[in-house]
């Protein structure tokens, strides 16, 4: 197959050497975690638990009734001692569950491995999955039992794996890929039986030739799935220019991937679905990228869910000097946050980028000089310059009519924007504005 690329994109530096060669290690097990009840798009959770429950790991200690929504699950065996407010990595306190680690990591009885994994039904499939709190690993956190339950009359000819991993600085789905090959393979066959799709394609940026030749020998043999590289540019892992480059299909403002017959996932949430399938394990651990030059030993880990960062960030030697800015996931899209006190690790954290003076620099915003190289670079073709601008005057109607929805976010404007306008953070104003008065 032959690819195209996307329009628009751009080509940021890869800063990945710090870790890309680095092999996952394990995080201590914590002493005391804090599990949120919402690591999804979507309902928060309800705890299932009180306080001086013992729990064992694995144990379902949240749930809704709400159909975009997943349960959370302990990731430790312990003692609750605490149901109350905790830090999220969206910037404000969520309810949480504390749980005072035993040390025994003693697992929950519904953890059962399925040696017969292959004879189960769709809806089986997909209930386990469900259950077993299963989300989009690429850090939107998206509930997978909904990805995976199109509407009855549409019809999947593709799921697509986004093995890019086109963010700077990140590198646990490289390693996940080098050291987990046929796992992902696995999951990609289990959600290729979930939505009956004939075609399963894993899409690496051709900068990681390692991982590409790993993968396309953990596919071999297997006729309906391809292992492809892609040009290298960013945002070649986002969901609509990888349907693009792929098939040449777009979708509709305002449409989901099913809409054109397709299902994107990530190779974290490949994993994850062959450990919840296979062996009964729900998503209580993910890699982590901890990088950035305000970090002294950068590490790919596997932290449980619910670890503070602060002592995952002590794991890596601690904060170098003259730390400016954290960051969790990547430069582009990821969220920077105030510090690490009180912050849990969740689903979603793909990376902790931890950034000193020598890579944050602060510039002064100035006026747009309509210079159009954000329409350029946008690649859902947009026009991030006149949103901004109307954001700016709180014209928040005239930013829908300009099309604000459709966004990715994924900051292209913001970093090719030579006035240093912050077009993406204005744009997600924007759009919690209008998702606002629509739900009214």
């Amino acid at each position: 197959m032959s690819f195209k690329t996307f329009k628009g994109g751009v080509h940021p530096g890869h800063f990945k050497s710090a870790t890309e060669k680095k092999p996952v290690v394990p995080a201590r097990p914590p002493t005391t975690v804090a599990i949120p009840m919402s690591q999804h798009i979507g309902a928060p959770c309800d705890p299932l638990v009180a306080v001086g429950d013992e729990v064992k790991m694995g144990q379902k200690i949240g749930d809704s009734k709400g159909f975009v929504s997943a349960p959370v699950h302990s990731s430790v065996s312990g003692k609750v001692v605490k149901i109350g407010m905790c830090n999220h990595a969206l910037g404000r306190p969520v309810q949480s569950v504390f749980i005072e680690s035993d040390g025994q990591d003693t697992w929950h009885e519904d953890v059962q491995p399925n040696p017969n994994y292959r004879d189960l039904t769709v809806d089986e499939l997909k209930k386990i999955i469900r259950e077993k709190g299963i989300v989009g690993m690429g850090g939107a956190t998206f509930p997978t039992h909904v990805k995976l339950s199109p509407p009855p009359d549409t019809k999947i000819d593709y799921v697509l794996i986004n093995a890019a991993e086109c963010e700077p600085y990140l590198t646990a789905d490289h390693r996940a890929m080098l050291e987990r090959p046929e796992e992902i393979v696995i999951g990609l066959q289990l959600v290729m039986k979930a939505v009956n799709a004939p075609m399963g394609y894993i899409g690496i940026e051709d900068n990681k030739p390692d991982a590409v030749e790993v993968m396309k020998k953990a596919a071999e043999g297997i006729s309906n799935i391809e292992v492809h590289a892609l040009h290298t540019k960013y945002p070649q892992g986002a969901e609509k220019q990888l349907i693009s480059v792929f098939t040449g299909r777009e979708v509709p403002s305002g449409g989901l991937p099913s809409a054109v017959g397709c299902v994107v996932q990530n190779v974290g949430t490949c994993i994850a679905i062959s450990d919840a399938v296979r062996f009964g394990k729900p998503l209580i651990e993910r890699i982590v990228t901890i990088t950035g030059s305000g970090i002294t030993e950068p590490k790919n880990m596997l932290v449980r869910v619910g670890t503070f960062i602060e002592e995952v960030i002590e794991q890596c030697g601690g904060f170098r000097p003259n730390i400016k800015k954290m960051v969790l996931g990547g430069p582009m899209m990821g969220l920077a946050q105030p510090g690490p006190d009180n912050l849990p690790v969740i689903k979603g954290t793909s990376g902790i980028l931890c950034l000193t003076d020598v890579e944050v620099n602060l510039y002064e915003i100035s006026p747009c000089i309509r210079c159009a190289k954000c329409v350029d670079v946008c690649p859902v073709s947009i026009m991030p310059l006149f949103i901004g601008a109307s954001v700016e005057q709180g014209l928040y109607e005239k930013a829908e009519a300009y099309n604000a929805m459709d966004c990715i976010e994924c900051g292209c404007c913001t970093y090719i924007c030579p006035a240093k306008r912050p077009l993406v953070q204005w744009i997600r104003m924007a759009k919690g504005d209008i998702a606002a008065k629509r739900r009214k």
